[in-house]
């Protein structure tokens, strides 16, 4: 890299990072990248994420990553801030997108957590939620239709972007991240691949999988305030 991490804010370096992404693979069939930094609304998103990492990370703290599996289409892929659609960014980090509206089921769970443990200066201060791979994916369907696509749903997708997703981690890690404990959103395929990262690289002393937002708001809504306690406890 170019940048003297030293003497660069914790949101420069991410900002950093964002405009530097690039994956250079060959994809399988009908699989396509999801890049908003680079989609037919990057000027909106630039200004988001400067709005968003200039405020939240403008200073050169050491947090404690969550890590997510990859963006997606309603959620970072739009926004270009991970698990917040447009509304919670107006409502919680008073940052307003004017060009469109997003909903991002998987936003209000993770609000709802932040907002229980003391809200967005407090929980950001803390706290760098990325993605295990920084980019997301598509799938292409015969009507033309795309459809979220997550970096394990298809082997040969995994392999190709594994180096990619290694490399990133340790590039993210090396900005000064708390290594003790890192915490993985999925409880499933997604822990299972950054547990497996872990023992071979040894990136983190330990790594806490939580079950997936979009896992509880689909399907355990009704137990929302468990899962809430649950994320509480685990990130205390």
């Amino acid at each position: 890299m170019l940048y003297d991490l030293h003497e660069m804010t914790l949101g420069e370096k991410i900002l950093e990072f964002l405009h530097n992404l690039k994956l250079d693979i060959e994809f399988p069939l009908s699989i396509a990248t999801l890049d908003p930094f680079k989609g037919e609304n990057a000027e909106v998103i630039e200004r988001t994420i400067q709005a968003f990492y200039n405020k939240f990370y403008n200073d050169r703290e050491s947090r404690r990553m969550i890590i997510g599996i990859n963006p997606g289409r309603l959620g970072a892929g739009l926004t270009g801030i991970p698990f917040s659609d447009t509304k919670r960014l107006a409502s919680d980090c008073d940052i307003h997108i004017e060009e469109f509206n997003s909903h991002e089921p998987s936003s209000v769970f993770v609000y709802e957590v932040i907002r229980a443990f003391g809200g967005t200066e407090v929980f950001y201060k803390n706290f760098y939620i990325t993605s295990a791979c920084p980019l997301g994916f598509v799938e292409v369907k015969a009507d033309g239709k795309e459809v979220n696509h997550n970096y394990y749903d298809s082997k040969e997708l995994q392999d190709a972007v594994t180096p990619f997703i290694i490399a990133t981690l340790k590039e993210q890690i090396d900005w000064g991240m708390r290594t003790d404990i890192a915490y993985c959103l999925g409880t499933g395929k997604n822990f299972k691949f950054l547990n497996t990262l872990n023992e071979e690289h040894c990136l983190f002393d330990r790594i806490i999988p939580l079950e997936h937002p979009r896992y509880i708001v689909q399907y355990r809504s009704k137990r929302m305030a468990e899962y809430v306690d649950k994320y509480l406890m685990a990130l205390a």
